[in-house]
Parts: structure tokens; C-alpha cells; sequence
């Protein structure tokens, strides 16, 4: 009897051993696949760029575009948001300086990114722009040209000096040696658009893009090629970034069909 008992035990052993067995090498297989499932998930977004929330200082002319541009980049890169700061360049160059958090840097002129080369990556050219003449819809003082705004009946607003579009007007604006006298000077296009929207000035120049976000309250007077200027968009991470890979491959992606599609549907210009 004894033996008889211990046969069986020896039996029941074989076929609990043999039982683990595959078990076992399905439970080895599955944790295998579990980890590498997690390791292609850590490593960045369907497009390969590394998940990140970024944070992007961008000048106040691509506030619709790059809205809009943000939005695709997410939806490209799930896991992956980017927030705006919209200002003028110079109130961006500031906040760099005093070394606000962020990752990226889009300004409105080649200048003021040259002045930040100690706290940016290399800049490429995004887009281009021009200006034009805005006028209250319907163009009630029947302004046809840049002399015209030397008219001293006419308001004229313009942004100040050391902002870009501020420095682009006067630049085209001496060059036809006209002088304007405006009757305030603002921090950036988008408020001297506003100004001309709410009827607070007769005119004001603006970028081509700009005036095309208010078609339905302001009209856009063109200004011929050999009058007017080219604004350039440089695009460059922030050396004090804590997501530079993700921000480079922002930067990076601004330069591609798809963003370049994007940009030029709202009126900018090929880099």
C-alpha cells in the first residue's frame, strides 16, 4: 500500500509539472508583449516626436493661423499639447530675457530672433508676410495709397517703433519720403487692426494676413511690391527649454507640407 501511494504521488507530480508548463510560457509570452507595447508607447507620438506639453511665444500676426496650425499638430501627435503666447516680438524678446517658461520662439522679424542667439537653437524662416493699408469697411475717406495717410484730416494709427510691423511701416513709409503723423502707437498689429475696426482710426497698416482676419469690418488697401516690405518669421527652440527634442520637432514640422499648407491658406508668403 505504501508503494501503491507513493507511484501515485509521483504521477500526480508529472502531470502538475507538465500542466505549468505551458502556462508558464504563456504567462512569459504575454509579459513580453506587454512591455514592449509599453516601451513604443513611452517613446513619443504616432509621428515619432517625443510627447511633451509645450509652450510656444509667438507673435501676435499668427494668432489665427497658429491656432489652427496647434490644433493640427495635436491631432498628428496625440499625447502632445501646445499652448500659445501671443505678443508683439518685443514683448516676446522680453519675457525670453527675464526667462519665462517656454520651449519655442516665433517672431514677426529676423532683428529681434538675432538679438536672442544665446537663448535659441538655430532659427529657420517659417513664412513671410506684407503690409497693407486697413480702412474702415467700405473705405469711407477714400484712401487709395500711402501718401494719402499723410493726410493731417486723417486718423492714422501705427505700431510703435521698436515693434516689427511698427519698424516696417516706417521703413516703407521714408522711403517714399511720406510723413505721418499718427495719433497713437501700439504694441502690436493686432491692436492697431482693433483701432480700425472699431472705427477709432481712419487707417492703419497692418499685415496682408491681419487684415484678412476682419474682412467684414475692415477693407485691405494694397500697397504695390516696390513700396512695400518683407516681413520674415523665424522659428527657434529656447535653449532654457525642459522638452527640447519635442520643441525642435515643433519647430521642425513648421517647415513641412502640411504647416506650410496651412500658412499659406491664411495669406503668408513661402519662406
Amino acid at each position: 500500500m505504501p508503494l501503491l501511494l507513493t507511484r501515485r504521488r509521483a504521477a500526480a507530480a508529472v502531470l502538475t509539472a507538465a500542466l505549468l508548463v505551458p502556462l508558464a510560457a504563456c504567462g512569459n509570452d504575454d509579459s513580453g508583449t506587454a512591455k514592449d507595447k509599453g516601451t513604443a508607447g513611452d517613446s513619443g507620438t504616432a509621428s515619432g516626436a517625443p510627447q511633451a506639453d509645450l509652450t510656444v511665444l509667438a507673435a501676435s500676426s499668427l494668432t489665427d493661423v497658429f491656432n489652427e496650425a496647434g490644433a493640427a499638430y495635436e491631432a498628428k501627435n496625440p499625447g502632445t499639447k501646445v499652448t500659445f503666447s501671443f505678443a508683439g516680438s518685443q514683448e516676446l524678446a522680453a519675457q525670453v530675457k527675464q526667462g519665462a517658461p517656454a520651449d519655442a520662439l516665433v517672431t514677426a522679424d529676423t532683428k529681434t530672433m538675432d538679438g536672442l542667439s544665446g537663448d535659441t537653437g538655430k532659427p529657420i524662416v517659417i513664412a513671410k508676410n506684407r503690409l497693407v493699408i486697413a480702412t474702415g469697411e467700405g473705405n469711407p475717406e477714400k484712401v487709395e495709397n500711402l501718401k494719402d495717410l499723410a493726410d493731417p484730416k486723417l486718423k492714422v494709427v501705427l505700431a510703435a517703433p521698436e515693434v516689427p510691423v511698427g519698424r516696417y511701416s516706417r521703413q516703407i513709409l521714408d522711403a517714399q519720403k511720406i510723413e505721418v503723423k499718427p495719433v497713437s502707437q501700439e504694441p502690436n498689429v493686432r491692436a492697431v487692426l482693433s483701432k480700425v475696426e472699431l472705427g477709432e482710426a481712419d487707417a492703419g497698416l497692418v499685415y496682408r494676413t491681419d487684415a484678412a482676419t476682419a474682412t467684414d469690418k475692415v477693407d485691405a488697401i494694397g500697397i504695390p511690391d516696390a513700396e512695400n516690405a518683407i516681413a520674415s518669421y523665424p522659428a527657434a527652440t529656447l535653449k532654457a527649454s525642459k522638452h527640447s527634442e519635442a520643441a525642435a520637432a515643433f519647430v521642425a514640422w513648421l517647415s513641412t507640407p502640411e504647416a506650410q499648407k496651412i500658412l499659406q491658406g491664411a495669406g503668408f508668403q513661402q519662406p
